[in-house]
């Protein structure tokens, strides 16, 4: 059963049958995780980096940003028994869209974000599909673990 993350959400499941996705990847970042020994699955759609642009944004959909959705979905994969020490993490996303000349560089604001807050908690990334000018989809298989990409019309493992 696909289970949609929608821009500005976050889910989080031990149910096998279920596959996480999300779509429009834009300058928005996508985050999986995914314990293989205990088999829960995460996953986080953020938009922007830092909560400081609205606090009271920040509170009532803390998945909105980088700085305050991270944490939520760690806190939510380790409440059903995840271990920080086995995650399997995955990025994607971080495009620079509709800002052909880098005025904003949200998508490179984003990613930089949440390189501080891995580097910061010794989170590593197992694999990436960051920048450029496109938009991704991207789709992790609680059961396997399997993270797939997918960008005009293609689609392939992470």
């Amino acid at each position: 059963m696909n289970q949609v993350v929608d821009i500005a959400d976050y889910a989080v499941t031990n149910d096998p049958n279920n596959t996480l996705l999300t779509y429009s990847l834009g300058s928005c970042i996508g985050v999986a995780i995914w314990d293989p020994e205990v088999r829960v699955g995460g996953m986080i759609h953020y938009m922007l980096p830092e909560s400081s642009l609205s606090r009271e944004k920040a509170k009532a959909n803390p998945a909105m940003f980088a700085d305050s959705g991270i944490p939520v979905l760690f806190r939510a994969v380790y409440e059903l028994g995840a271990a920080k020490k086995r995650l399997v993490v995955k990025v994607a996303g971080g495009s620079q869209l509709l800002d052909d000349n880098g005025t904003f560089n949200i998508g490179k604001r984003n990613y930089v974000m949440l390189r501080k807050i891995f580097w910061k908690n010794g989170v590593l990334i197992d694999a990436e599909n960051v920048g450029g000018s496109i938009s991704r989809t991207l789709k992790l298989e609680v059961a396997s673990g399997l993270v797939t990409i997918k960008t005009r019309g293609k689609e392939f493992e992470l």
